[in-house]
């Protein structure tokens, strides 16, 4: 178990390198002078404008601002904001919190409701529950999150005025913007968990059980519904990467403070010290979620310790 561990470990640490290289090629090669967001270019002579961009180092080669881009992110100073000089890292660390919450509170959602639902629809298949459950998961998929998010201020928000539209203060501002996100998460695992659960019902081990008389109700949440796990806790996990790039949309929708709003903002003034900031925090959370997801897999199934 502790070489499956520590492979996991290594794997994911090359990940992150590598996204930390991809993240600094791509907003290197993008077009455009981030000096000029910065300024005001009729404000400032030419001769000022290129010691602005000395002093920043953007004139330097590529390597040597790839050097300094890594040696930084490597001590933890992932540099200050063009726009303001304000550091990045306490600003990202300022507003990640609300951005975990709305993340977590969307899981609990969609796993709650996927899972349930995924396992209701197996168990009674081509019955009333098993079209529900389906034609959720349809809506699910089918529905962007700003769509749903517009849909559910419409309804909760102007017509029934039971939450409010905008804010990211309290646990009431974080009902609908949840709901949003968790929703879309729902369809994917809803139909995950259906199908795994139909597959595992019919294999063999299903049939000795019930041969021996075992209730249904053991046969199905014990031993069924453990093994149809192992996808729907993949999907859970991707979903979780998939949650924290939607955050950008819903924070937007809704203006809650969070790093998909700072990152929004920051794309739009061409604040790269901030992007590339976000970008590569987001990328270090996905990667350890994903971890745990594959060092979930030891525990729940001794299948996986065998075949490694």
């Amino acid at each position: 178990m502790a070489r499956i561990i520590t492979e996991r470990l290594i794997v994911s640490l090359l990940v992150i390198l590598g996204s930390l290289v991809l993240v600094f090629c791509i907003l290197y090669l993008l077009p455009g002078d981030p000096v000029l967001s910065m300024i005001d270019p009729s404000s400032m002579t030419p001769e000022a404008i290129a010691n602005l961009r000395n002093q920043l180092g953007l004139n330097e080669p590529f390597y040597v601002q790839f050097g300094h881009y890594v040696f930084s992110m490597l001590h933890g100073d992932f540099g200050k904001s063009l726009l303001n000089s304000e550091p990045v890292l306490p600003k990202i660390l300022k507003h990640l919190p609300a951005t975990l919450a709305l993340t977590l509170a969307s899981t609990l959602i969609s796993t709650v409701l996927g899972v349930g639902l995924g396992v209701l629809s197996a168990i009674h298949r081509n019955r009333l529950i098993d079209v529900v459950a389906r034609i959720v998961g349809l809506f699910g998929i089918s529905m962007p999150t700003f769509w749903s998010g517009i849909l559910l201020i419409l309804i909760f928000s102007v017509s029934l005025g039971w939450f409010p539209a905008m804010g990211s203060k309290g646990l009431i501002t974080l009902v609908l913007p949840s709901l949003a996100l968790g929703f879309v998460g729902a369809g994917f695992i809803v139909r995950m968990v259906r199908n795994s659960m139909l597959e595992v019902i019919n294999e063999h081990f299903i049939v000795t059980l019930r041969a021996k008389g075992v209730s249904e109700k053991i046969v199905m949440y014990r031993h069924a519904l453990r093994n149809a796990l192992i996808p729907a806790i993949t999907i859970i996990g991707i979903h979780i990467g998939d949650l924290l790039a939607g955050t950008v949309v819903i924070e937007t929708v809704f203006s809650r403070q969070g790093i998909g709003r700072i990152l929004a903002d920051a794309i739009m003034s061409k604040d790269l010290p901030v992007v590339q900031g976000v970008v590569f925090f987001s990328a270090i959370i996905y990667v350890l979620v994903n971890l745990l997801v594959d060092i979930s897999y030891v525990f729940i199934d001794p299948r996986v310790r065998r075949t490694q």
